[in-house]
């Protein structure tokens, strides 16, 4: 039986959060760039790391028809980015209330080291924001 120290718990955690699939939607990610004619426009930083994105949205009837985000930040960050943005569009802004963390963890792959959480909740931010909007 393999018993990890939390230390080396860390460090396995740790290596997964760069496994290929966040590392193509760093690389590569989906819906990089600007919503022509956006209907809102949202800007959130991470002050711990300096992690900055910008989301253009397209609404038509209380729903999310098109999204595009802009940024710079850690694979994490804009993995997640790309992968939320992908995940939100459809959807309507009132469903949207409900997306919890848990939810964006899902769909990055799993859960992360606590360190990591602001990046991967960098995106999140921005659509908690959507309803004040």
């Amino acid at each position: 039986m393999f018993r990890a120290s939390i230390f080396e718990f860390r460090i396995l955690i740790q290596m997964d959060l760069y496994r290929e699939e966040i590392l193509e939607h760093w690389q590569n990610p989906n819906n990089f760039g600007k919503v022509a004619d956006a209907d809102l426009v949202i800007d959130q930083v991470n002050p711990l790391c300096g992690d900055q994105v910008t989301f253009s949205f397209k609404i038509d009837r209380g729903k999310i028809k098109d999204v595009a985000f802009t940024g710079s930040g850690c694979a994490i960050s804009v993995a997640s980015s790309s992968m939320l943005s992908e995940y939100i569009k459809g959807k309507s802004i009132k469903d949207l209330e409900k997306l919890t963390g848990q939810k964006v963890l899902d769909l990055i792959g799993g859960p992360v080291a606590p360190a990591r959480l602001k990046c991967v909740f960098l995106p999140l931010e921005v659509i908690r924001k959507l309803k004040d909007n």
